[in-house]
């Protein structure tokens, strides 16, 4: 690292070298050659003068790049696609005159950004599947264990940590089915020409067609694509730009939402992240554990979300066929959106792999205010047992109002269910206090619910993760 000049952090402390290399220049110049050579090899075998030594020179020479010498040329040309087209012309001197024939500059650089963000799609979805897998387990481990809910952040009727953990889960399956159909739907520029129309490869091709429609798709499937866009300007239309980024800003609200969820239950101390052994909270307070990788995530999110808006208004202010003011802008805010969702995709799959419980102040907490919810179950009971259900919401409610003033002003535990029982307005007896207070008889289908969220995730996820092992960078 060169420490004399800026450093994108995205690159020297977020962001895994996996997903860097994706968006690498040596990627991007192979991706070209590889696309220069499937052009020549398809141009061949559809008739044009090119021979099968030529395409082979092309084929051997893909990953030995002189970057030095495409430097230099670059500074006479100012023009980096032509810079790179006499490179691998001196590299593989038998195909030099016909490297890019009928082709425009799109042809190598938009191709390429498809087949970029193709696979950096299928690099996030590993990752999202295996944090998805984690919120699996972790839904599971804690499905039956009641919790507060809360509803205006004050506390509501009872949930489980499980079947909270599973609103999370819930919100990255939605991301994974979007990044789904954006991956199936995902297509090459293809072969069209400088403006779309194809009208060099047919004039190659002496007015054939068919041909023209052939070698496009040859291209195409040589390059693991199944289609091509049906049409074109000079470059795909930025809307896909735009789409794919979808994806990506939906990820980042959905760990945005999961670690502000996490950081005000750290805060009432019933979850934390992960905290190592020799870990500083505070250089100040040494007793404090500090949600720190949440609150990184949560950064970084409003960064992606943030730049993410970048391609729409790319897309939107194209002119006509196209104009030169999306390549920079594309440069950016592409490989940054993808970068900073890769981190955020890493941080968050260590907090889940490593969240800490803490089950006794969550049993304190909904020891609490369990009274207060068992209101409506004490008045269906009472009502049952002869009492007018409008009398006897106004008994409970002048009794609830004097236990939150204990609680409140007084700082006292909640003696709700004692003010009932003394009460003779009401039929609540001494007996009937331990079943009142089963926290087990408020979570309702919790259980249930986990098991058929985990159920539906398994299925979906389970092809993304055989054949991957996440190497976190945290």
């Amino acid at each position: 690292m060169n420490r004399t000049q800026y450093n994108s952090p995205l690159n020297t402390r977020y962001s895994s070298k996996e997903m860097s290399a994706i968006f690498s220049e040596t990627e991007k110049f192979k991706t070209y050659r590889r696309l220069w050579t499937e052009l020549a090899r398809a141009e061949m075998e559809l008739g044009l003068n090119i021979t099968d030594a030529q395409v082979q020179d092309l084929a051997d020479h893909i990953e030995d790049i002189d970057f030095e010498r495409a430097a230099a040329y670059e500074k006479e040309l100012r023009h980096d696609v032509m810079a790179h087209v006499k490179t691998y012309g001196e590299a593989a001197p038998s195909a030099k005159g016909i490297i890019h024939l009928g082709a425009t500059s799109c042809f190598v650089t938009d191709n390429t950004d498809i087949i970029i963000m193709g696979r950096a799609l299928q690099l996030v979805r590993k990752k999202l599947a295996v944090l998805i897998d984690n919120l699996c387990r972790f839904a599971n481990t804690y499905k039956a264990m009641p919790t507060l809910g809360f509803t205006h952040y004050q506390p509501a009727q009872l949930v489980t940590v499980g079947k909270r953990a599973t609103l999370w889960m819930q919100d990255f399956l939605f991301d994974l089915e979007d990044l789904n159909y954006r991956l199936e739907h995902l297509k090459l520029r293809g072969v069209k020409g400088t403006t779309g129309t194809q009208a060099s490869y047919l004039d190659l091709f002496n007015g054939d067609d068919d041909k023209v429609r052939r070698l496009e798709d040859k291209v195409v499937r040589a390059m693991g694509f199944t289609d091509a866009v049906k049409v074109s300007g000079q470059t795909y239309t930025r809307k896909i730009d735009a789409q794919v980024m979808s994806v990506l800003q939906g990820i980042a609200v959905s760990a945005h939402k999961m670690t502000n969820d996490i950081r005000l239950l750290q805060n009432l101390k019933e979850l934390e992240e992960p905290f190592e052994k020799n870990q500083i909270g505070s250089s100040a307070m040494a007793y404090k554990r500090n949600p720190m990788r949440s609150e990184r995530i949560a950064s970084l999110s409003k960064y992606i979300i943030a730049l993410s808006e970048s391609p729409s208004l790319v897309a939107m202010t194209q002119w006509l066929e196209r104009t030169l003011d999306d390549s920079a802008n594309k440069r950016l805010s592409i490989a940054e959106c993808f970068l900073g969702v890769d981190a955020v995709l890493e941080i968050a799959i260590n907090v889940t792999d490593g969240m800490v419980v803490n089950e006794k102040v969550v049993a304190k907490h909904v020891a609490e205010e369990l009274p207060f919810m068992a209101t409506e179950n004490i008045l269906m009971e009472a009502v049952k047992r002869g009492g007018n259900r409008q009398e006897l919401h106004e008994v409970i409610r002048e009794n609830a109002m004097k236990a939150a003033a204990r609680v409140k002003q007084e700082g006292l535990d909640n003696n709700l269910l004692e003010l009932l029982v003394a009460d003779p307005r009401i039929d609540f007896t001494e007996d009937m206090v331990t079943t009142v207070l089963n926290p087990q008889a408020f979570i309702g289908r919790c259980p249930a619910q986990v098991d058929e969220v985990i159920a539906f995730a398994k299925e979906l996820i389970a092809p993304y993760l055989s054949d991957y092992h996440v190497e976190l960078n945290v």
